[in-house]
């Protein structure tokens, strides 16, 4: 399990996605991923997560991130679609209907939940960590633009 424990507020600049990544940590769990513009006055830029997500942005190897634990503060059936996505190995896509078949409790055939499904991805605290960019037809809580980037490096 990835060491998570400085809590805090970490933030680097990616040339590979024009902006920057940011982590909120605390209690040992990434509590948030975003991806702005400019990072909070107070980030920090050295953090073990971090580097993790550098080096996947870097191509250097099909990298995990299913040992990092994440902050899931929802709640439990939207947790449940986002531990499925959690599970979407990298270069693999899925459609929100198989997310929705794999998901515990969910119909696929039911409006419903196809709109709990798209709401999970679109609310997602970690994208990147939780890769709701893999979910082909599904909404990302990464901006358009930073979604793209990552569906174009694992060539999906």
């Amino acid at each position: 399990m990835e060491d998570v424990t400085d809590a805090g507020i970490y933030a680097r600049e990616s040339p590979y996605l024009d902006r920057y990544v940011q982590l909120g940590v605390a209690s040992g769990r990434v509590l948030s991923v975003s991806f702005p513009d400019s990072p909070d006055d107070d980030a920090e830029d050295d953090h073990p997560v971090l580097d993790r997500i550098f080096d996947y942005l870097d191509g250097l190897e099909e990298i995990t991130f299913e040992d990092v634990q994440v902050a899931m503060t929802m709640p439990t059936d939207r947790r449940a679609v986002l531990e499925g996505v959690q599970g979407i190995p990298y270069g693999d896509q899925i459609s929100v209907e198989t997310l929705a078949r794999m998901t515990s409790g969910l119909d696929h055939e039911d409006e419903d939940d196809i709109i709990l499904v798209r709401t999970a991805l679109a609310e997602n605290p970690a994208p990147l960590l939780l890769p709701d960019h893999r979910v082909r037809d599904g909404p990302s809580a990464a901006p358009p633009d930073v979604e793209q980037k990552l569906r174009s490096l694992e060539g999906l």
